[in-house]
């Protein structure tokens, strides 16, 4: 549940940075959030609402933008790095 949340932000976020590769942003995200697991539909929507709170979103925002720094400054792909903010 929280891997579509922070596709969706990263999303909206991924646009705003056009100089960088992308590479394992969400993963660096990931490991820094708390997971969410649902097993019946009103498990996910209670997930849902929850995570669409605005703390909940300035969490998963900072762990993103950090994703994007430290990612961009040391790329595992090969990319050059970049310094992004």
């Amino acid at each position: 549940m929280t891997y579509e949340v922070v596709q969706r932000e990263y999303a909206k976020l991924r646009p705003q940075l056009p100089r960088f590769c992308g590479c394992d942003v969400l993963v660096y995200a990931l490991n820094r959030l708390a997971p969410s697991y649902v097993s019946t539909p009103q498990g996910e929507v209670l997930v849902e609402l929850r995570l669409d709170s605005d703390q909940e979103k300035a969490k998963l925002d900072v762990a993103l933008l950090e994703g994007f720094r430290k990612v961009g400054l040391a790329p595992r792909c090969g990319a050059r790095p970049v310094q992004l903010m």
